[in-house]
């Protein structure tokens, strides 16, 4: 489970307890927050061990999904991954723009853009991965971040990303080389971005409307046409 789904655990569990030492006084019976406090307990206990902490995720991600401004940042950076991904030809299997519509999908409880990297895992598993496939998904794991701070001058989002790098180079014996490829792939994904910025928007509006990853291709092809 997330540290935020733990912290939103231990918040109400807090709220629940001072409930129950405050409930005297407006004649409450303390039994009501004690047996609401111990059900988010045993729920949380099977979120995670039964559900790898997939619940959690899902409720923080309506929680902090609620403002239109929160909704926009998310589409603008998995935008950034896709279309950074189509640039440099990788293919993209499908995409969700919160835990629950992944879920939905029949996905674990993760939003984002979801990349068929079959190649990737199998050149990793044999230790023996070709530089230019390996910037390829750098570029594009870092492209989120890019297209965030692209738009808004900063970013909030992808330390998941940063994650994936540095455990793809010391799977490869190069921990050292992390915050460096990390540098260059953002750079390289913020000038595509910036390259293709009428595709971009394109494709943010498209992906706001939740258009097919087949429609989205098409889209950004057409917009390509006309820059």
């Amino acid at each position: 489970m997330r540290e935020t789904s733990l912290n939103i655990i231990a918040i109400g569990i807090f709220v629940l307890t001072m409930f129950s030492l405050l409930g005297p006084m407006f004649n409450v019976s303390p039994v009501i927050p004690a047996i609401a406090t111990f059900s988010i307990l045993v729920l949380a206990t099977i979120d995670v061990l039964g559900w790898q902490g997939q619940g959690g995720t899902i409720i923080v991600d309506l929680v902090e999904g609620t403002s239109s401004e929160r909704r926009e940042r998310i589409v603008r950076h998995e935008a950034g991954h896709f279309l950074v991904a189509y640039l440099l030809e990788i293919p993209i299997s499908g995409y969700a723009l919160s835990a629950w519509e992944a879920f939905r999908q029949g996905q674990s409880a993760q939003g984002g853009v979801r990349f068929e990297d079959e190649k990737l895992a199998a050149q990793l598993n044999k230790g023996m991965i070709s530089e230019e496939l390996l910037n390829k998904y750098f570029t594009v794991w870092m492209a989120g971040m890019a297209a965030e701070d692209f738009v808004y001058g900063n970013s909030q989002g992808g330390a998941e990303d940063r994650t994936k790098i540095t455990a793809v180079l010391t799977q490869l014996k190069r921990p050292g080389q992390s915050k460096i490829k990390q540098s260059w792939a953002s750079a390289q994904a913020r000038t595509l971005l910036e390259n293709n910025h009428s595709a971009y928007e394109a494709l943010v509006k498209a992906m706001t409307e939740r258009a097919s990853v087949s429609d989205c291709y098409q889209v950004i092809q057409n917009t390509g046409s006309e820059e």
